[in-house]
């Protein structure tokens, strides 16, 4: 019988101890720790985002912060918040939320944002601390940090011996969950959409993550027998079952048949979806606590 990982479990024992750590590094040395989140314009996917980003931190007992700045804002309005909340000692985390309304180029903005509080994990300080094996300085984009967990859960700290591959090459997720796979000392493949005999690339894999954002693209023969598959896709189809014009969403792996196949896998949705934001608050307590000069709680 497949094991279907529960995402929303998963994710509400990380939010456990992130309220936990975080009560307990207030108790201990006062600080109650800050976030906050920079929303530009007026798109509602992105304010449903903020909205439980906000509402979250608030509930494992943040200061949750958020500027809410109109499509207009300048480039340079923008930089200039972002290097108040640098400077200011009450925020360990910084998030911008994208994509920004055209013409502000996110690229500056994020990367003028300190390493340390970057709790996306999205500057290039982090992205090279990843690269080079330095988990204990840096902060981990969120999505592949919340991948990992599974992973972790499903086969142990130590990857040694396991082939994993990856489907997709993005700065975002491919790139920085491949290290994490590599630093867990696993034999690593990065695949897209240039691969040849991709199907067969995949088929050699103990543990398979699919980020490609193709609908049900991995199929039951590209999946090894008793494998762990993490499917990150998210996409919308067309769903004329439930009406004219409804949709449903799926993940870039097929799951009713990839079930049949593999001994783990991730649904969507309800998979890796709720443990983006479980990082976010996570990677938030650890630049708390890096800091206080305190050790950071394992995730």
């Amino acid at each position: 019988m497949v094991e279907v990982i529960d995402g929303n479990l998963v994710a509400a024992s990380v939010i456990q101890t992130v309220k936990s750590t975080a009560a307990a590094l207030e108790k201990m040395s006062g600080v109650t720790i800050g976030l906050a989140v920079i929303i530009v314009g007026d798109d509602p996917a992105s304010h449903a985002y903020v909205g439980s980003k906000s509402r979250m931190a608030k509930e494992c007992g943040f200061k949750s912060v958020q500027h809410t700045l109109p499509a207009e804002t300048k480039q340079e309005e923008l930089a200039a918040l972002v290097a108040t909340l640098n400077a200011d000692p009450s925020i360990h985390g910084i998030l911008v939320q994208l994509p920004l309304p055209k013409p502000l180029d996110s690229e500056p903005i994020i990367q003028s944002i300190l390493p340390e509080k970057d709790v996306d994990g999205l500057s290039v300080v982090n992205a090279g601390k990843l690269a080079t094996g330095d988990l204990k300085t840096g902060l981990v984009s969120c999505t592949p940090a919340g991948a990992m967990v599974f992973v972790r859960r499903t086969h142990g700290e130590d990857l040694s011996g396991l082939n994993a591959v990856v489907i997709g090459r993005s700065n975002l997720f491919g790139k920085p969950m491949a290290q994490l796979l590599l630093n867990a000392n696993a034999t690593v493949t990065i695949a897209h959409s240039r691969t040849k005999n991709l199907a067969e690339v995949c088929r050699n894999a103990d543990i398979l993550v699919a980020a490609v954002g193709r609908p049900e693209m991995v199929k039951a023969d590209w999946v090894k027998p008793g494998a762990t598959v993490i499917d990150v896709g998210i996409n919308r189809v067309p769903a004329p079952e439930k009406g004219e014009g409804k949709t449903r969403l799926v993940g870039d792996v097929a799951f009713a048949e990839v079930s049949e196949v593999a001994s783990t896998i991730t649904p969507v949705p309800g998979g890796v979806g709720p443990m983006t934001i479980a990082m976010l608050m996570a990677n938030t307590v650890i630049a708390a606590h890096r800091a206080a000069g305190q050790v950071p709680p394992k995730f």
